[in-house]
């Protein structure tokens, strides 16, 4: 994945696609240098985004671009999505977590999912952006879920697909309702 881009052209254009009020709380799951925590700060600038990462590196880097745009509105969480509570948000405080390009590094994506579960709101968004596996911009290592197993394990859980997002050819995106 490249630093910055996180393999995407325009996350200005995806979250577009989603129903966002500006008052809402947000979690971004593996959030990196903030590819999506940034401009999501600004669409929901009266409420907060919360950006987890398991690297302190990503989350520096978060803070950093955060300072100098200006944002106030993000708050970085060094925790691991792979363990119970290991966002360390609390349970059913979230409106939308977001899931971009993190299930494929992880071969313990039911425990990402069942965290994302746990801390959304009733009503709340889960939504999920995924490398479609042999793209020509994947990275060439990690445990790729195609779009059919993603929503199969996701309702599973009980929730619910509410919209499929126009992507770029690289990767797939689903919405889901707890």
């Amino acid at each position: 994945m490249s630093e910055g881009t996180g393999g995407f052209s325009q996350p200005e254009a995806i979250l577009k696609q989603l129903t966002l009020r500006d008052n809402i709380r947000v979690a971004d799951f593996g959030c990196g240098h903030g590819y999506f925590s940034l401009p999501l700060a600004s669409l929901v600038n009266q409420g907060k985004v919360y950006a987890l990462d398991v690297m302190e590196e990503a989350l520096q880097a978060v803070n950093s671009q955060a300072q100098l745009e200006g944002v106030t509105n993000i708050e970085t969480i060094h925790g691991n999505l792979e363990i119970s509570a290991g966002s360390k948000l609390t349970e059913d405080s979230i409106d939308l977590v977001l899931l971009a390009n993190i299930l494929f590094q992880s071969q313990k994506k039911l425990a990402i999912l069942k965290e994302a579960k746990r801390v959304l709101k009733k009503g709340g968004q889960l939504v999920l952006i995924e490398w479609i596996t042999g793209s020509s911009l994947a990275p060439k290592q990690g445990w790729f879920i195609s779009k059919e197993e993603a929503q199969k394990l996701i309702e599973a859980e009980g929730l619910t697909l509410s919209q499929e997002l126009t992507m770029d050819n690289q990767h797939y995106g689903m919405v889901f309702r707890k």
